[in-house]
């Protein structure tokens, strides 16, 4: 039985099949990607979410915990995960803002800088072999559906 078969009486004609619904499939490309990402890393113990608070420092400079939320779109609750861990193997430093005292201001260190740029090269692989089998107008659109749905509007709110 398919998931929705006994609701006949809310006027469904098609049952609900979870497995092709969008959350299901984004769901499985993103594991996907995942397992690609941690079988084409030049570090293994560096994890997706990681490389992408790196990117952002890199990109930013020294941030606060509240701004690479923003950048790197992961919740607060995580984002402290992550930074403990890339503290731990000194990647990045933690220092109090001089004109705020009670902001933490986070810095990538010159190991945390050389790990990405080991990881440049990879995440392009990483990229390409996770839209592998599209072509590239498939790719074009891909990204620009992804950006679409990802986009925050007001009336999700």
């Amino acid at each position: 039985m398919t998931c929705g078969d006994d609701r006949k009486d809310l006027g469904r004609r098609d049952p609900y099949l979870v497995t092709e619904q969008v959350g299901h499939l984004l769901r499985k490309a993103y594991q996907r990607h995942l397992a690609i990402f941690q079988s084409n890393s030049s570090d293994p113990d560096l994890t997706s979410v990681q490389f992408v608070t790196l990117c952002a420092l890199h990109d930013l400079g020294p941030s606060s915990q509240v701004e690479l939320v923003k950048a790197t779109s992961v919740d607060q609750a995580t984002i402290r995960g992550i930074v403990e861990r890339l503290k731990a193997r000194g990647l990045i430093d933690l220092s109090r803002d001089e004109a705020d005292g009670r902001k933490v201001v986070i810095s990538l260190l010159p190991k945390g800088d050389a790990v990405l740029e080991q990881m440049y090269p990879q995440g392009h692989l990483i990229s390409e072999k996770t839209m592998g089998r599209l072509n590239p107008a498939e790719r074009v659109a891909l990204l620009y559906l992804l950006r679409k749905i990802a986009e925050e509007d007001e009336q999700d709110s």
